[in-house]
């Protein structure tokens, strides 16, 4: 039995040497896959894929991530416990799902899983979910929550809020629940209920479920991400997911409104066109430029590639058996984010006020890579929009999350929101941090400006 567990510490040491080893850089720039026309480079397969991973180490006293020119940083809340995503309530108080990824025991297994288990840890993604939302609430308006209230407990990995009618929705991974809400509410007594079910199991490969309601409050969406890179377990262990769900408010009845999506997580309703759109992870093993994430308008019924293509038509030649009639309906999506850049949260601008420059688009918070080389995301940009789409080159907006050279990560941004006073809000999950970006003309006091 000794013998058997140090072969595969041996055998888990040797793998990831050789995967450390193995790392194929980069031949083009980040930005050669962002905009509305990404270069697609030949796919690279490897036997062994690129694994390149920035340890969390948290952030030091006194620092903070780099607002860009005109803007300022300071914490909102900080000491939380792996905080991923927002909402911002009418009266001001912002909600945090304190959460982590659920018990998963189909999901990897052997060497190649205990691997990924180390790595996992090592970006500070494996701590035990807390299974909490926390309510915060800046009582004086100087950009720092000054109270902070355990709101709800005993959820199941949740993700994903929003507010419709009276009812507070929650994506945990498995359903849709509700609990009543009034104005100014600290704490929430009701037992959730359960409005619908959704994808999940012991594989739940993607378990995070973003979550909007429609602008009348009648429909909420759910996005449910695939439970594979590229389908490998089969199909059918995909049934309902690399979509997103629109489920009726009254009656809990759902339908796949638009499929094909990897892994979506955030969603917006863009100002200018009413359009729904989302934040969405694509493939890897392809090389370190593909496949390049995004965000894009999303369409009832239409269908976007995965698992059979990318960027439209390009196929994936990975996945067996394929499906040339599929193909040929894939939309490509609007605006390409980079390979790899783990791109997850998405806020419109409306109601921003963090200048001229920020007032029409998408801030998009990057959660970063872990298998690109050099590394990807690790930051919050901007997308600017003109009419309805995107319109220019994506600009940073908050950096320093990661020192690329000495391959650690401060934190990393998930989800984005803007507050009520104008100001982006950021859940860093490993900084266990919400930062507060607000223009640096109208900043509170103590903050870092540049």
């Amino acid at each position: 039995m000794r013998a058997f567990r140090n072969l595969r510490m041996f055998a888990a040491g040797g793998l990831a040497l050789a995967i450390a080893g193995c790392a194929e850089p980069a031949q083009q720039p980040v930005a050669s896959a962002m905009g509305p026309a990404p270069m697609l480079e030949a796919p690279r397969s490897a036997l062994i894929p690129t694994v390149k991973i920035a340890e969390a180490v948290g952030w030091a006293d006194g620092q903070v991530p780099v607002p860009a020119q005109g803007l300022a940083v300071k914490a909102f809340a900080t000491g939380l416990d792996h905080p991923r995503w927002l909402l911002v309530l009418p009266n001001g108080d912002v909600l945090v799902a304190e959460t982590n990824a659920p018990p998963k025991p189909d999901d990897g297994g052997g060497i190649r899983g205990y691997f990924q288990e180390q790595a996992m840890k090592k970006a500070g993604a494996a701590a035990k979910t807390a299974n909490r939302i926390t309510l915060l609430r800046d009582t004086d308006g100087d950009g720092v929550a000054e109270t902070r209230s355990e709101f709800m407990t005993g959820l199941n990995s949740p993700f994903g809020m929003a507010l419709a009618g009276r009812r507070l929705y929650i994506a945990n991974t498995d359903a849709v629940v509700s609990v009543p809400y009034a104005d100014g509410l600290t704490k929430v007594s009701a037992a959730p209920e359960t409005l619908t079910t959704l994808p999940a199991g012991t594989r739940n490969h993607h378990w995070t479920k973003g979550l909007i309601a429609s602008k009348d409050g009648a429909r909420l969406y759910a996005t449910v991400g695939s439970n594979s890179n590229v389908a490998e377990n089969g199909l059918p262990e995909e049934e309902g997911r690399a979509a997103i769900w629109e489920i009726d408010r009254a009656t809990g009845q759902k339908r796949i409104f638009a499929t094909g999506l990897r892994n979506p997580n955030g969603l917006g309703w863009e100002p200018a066109s009413g359009a729904l759109w989302s934040a969405v992870n694509e493939r890897d093993e392809l090389g370190a430029n593909l496949v390049p994430d995004y965000i894009t308008s999303v369409k009832d019924g239409a269908f976007y590639g995965w698992p059979w293509s990318y960027y439209g038509q390009t196929v994936d030649a990975r996945v067996k058996p394929q499906n040339p009639e599929m193909v040929a309906k894939a939309i490509a999506p609007d605006y390409a984010l980079g390979a790899h850049t783990a791109s997850l949260g998405l806020a419109f601008a409306e109601g921003a006020k963090l200048g001229s420059e920020y007032s029409s688009g998408a801030f998009v918070g990057q959660h970063g890579s872990w298998n690109r080389d050099p590394f990807s995301g690790y930051k919050v940009i901007y997308v600017p929009f003109s009419a309805g789409k995107p319109a220019g080159q994506a600009v940073d907006v908050l950096t320093g999350f990661i020192d690329a050279k000495k391959e650690v990560a401060y934190g990393r941004p998930v989800g984005v929101a803007i507050g009520n006073d104008g100001a982006l809000l950021v859940a860093d999950d490993v900084g266990n941090t919400i930062w507060r970006v607000a223009s640096a003309g109208e900043a509170p006091p103590n903050v870092a400006t540049r």
